[in-house]
């Protein structure tokens, strides 16, 4: 069944800034339309979308289950989220406020299904984000189903056919391969709407070979909770050793989002996306960066840092 909608997103919402950077095999962006291929009760769902000058965005979408697949639709999107608190509150931050400003309309979109996000998680501990994304698409490819020229997001069942050598063959490694099997065996992921985010991010967090950067990435992008931080993260630990004048570890990031409280989560997005200008590196630490590096870079991904050693170990 198809179904042509329009929906009205709570604004600012800009469809482009919000799904920026967040082609996968489940779904890419291209000319503007945003495709998605996800499941709505129990069967395969195909959503494009696509914003109209007026903000609203036109959906039409292809499921058994349409209405079911405008609830999740919906949701993917973030649709019905209200930001404009976090807006309000951190528009002339020291840190995010350039940000606020000129990107007020990205709220980031969400995963389909809880495992993908935990996916995501075990996939990007501590690598550079592109090569997160090719070894995310890589697994999902290997692992879901095919639907209309892409695949579904990966469900609890969906990895439970592979071992731990299997998935190091594909680019995982034997650590973050078992925390990924563990988890979807042990636990129904979606349970986790049910609870409170500081109950969620706890759960996550006490698993082995998981921390609060995997906790941070499922409730950001699998739950669509705006409160817990992406502490560890590899951009956030490059923008604080910038501070700082070294390489920090990864759990020092968490003074970083201590500011902006219950929105830590999306003020993590906000502050990646600062740092992609070097001018907030400049601004936070002007005489400490002088340092560091020798000449001005345009990427926070470019500073050639001295590291007393490498990151190892615990934290996602």
């Amino acid at each position: 069944m198809a179904l042509e909608t329009t929906i009205a997103p709570v604004q600012p919402y800009s469809l482009d800034l919000s799904a920026q950077m967040r082609s996968d095999a489940t779904r890419f962006l291209r000319d503007g339309i945003l495709t998605l291929a996800y499941e709505a009760g129990g069967a395969p769902s195909l959503a494009r979308v696509v914003q109209k000058p007026d903000g609203r965005l036109d959906a039409s979408i292809e499921s058994a289950e349409p209405e079911e697949a405008l609830r999740r639709l919906r949701f993917v999107l973030a649709a019905d989220d209200d930001h404009t608190e976090f807006l309000r509150r951190f528009r002339d931050d020291h840190l995010i406020g350039r940000a606020v400003k000129s990107l007020a309309g990205m709220r980031p979109i969400r995963t389909a299904t809880v495992v993908h996000s935990l996916l995501k998680a075990v996939c990007g501990q501590l690598i550079e984000a592109r090569a997160a994304r090719l070894l995310e698409a890589r697994l999902v490819r290997l692992s879901s189903p095919e639907h209309e020229g892409l695949r579904l997001p990966p469900g609890r069942e969906t990895f439970q056919r592979f071992t731990r050598a299997d998935l190091a063959r594909h680019g995982l490694v034997s650590r973050k391969g078992s925390a990924l099997l563990r988890v979807t065996k042990e636990l129904d992921l979606e349970r986790l709407h049910g609870v409170s985010t500081e109950v969620a991010a706890r759960r996550i967090e006490r698993e082995r070979g998981l921390g609060p950067w995997s906790a941070g990435m499922v409730c950001l992008f699998g739950l669509g909770r705006y409160e817990c931080g992406l502490v560890g993260d590899l951009g956030l630990v490059k923008l604080v050793s910038v501070q700082r004048g070294r390489w920090v570890e990864t759990e020092e990031t968490r003074e970083l989002l201590e500011p902006y409280g219950e929105w830590a989560g999306l003020a993590s997005v906000y502050l990646l996306n600062s740092v992609k200008d070097y001018s907030v590196g400049r601004s936070v630490g002007k005489r400490m960066t002088s340092r560091i590096v020798s000449r001005p870079v345009s990427s926070m991904e470019s500073l050639s840092i001295q590291r007393p050693r490498p990151p190892v170990g615990g934290i996602p």
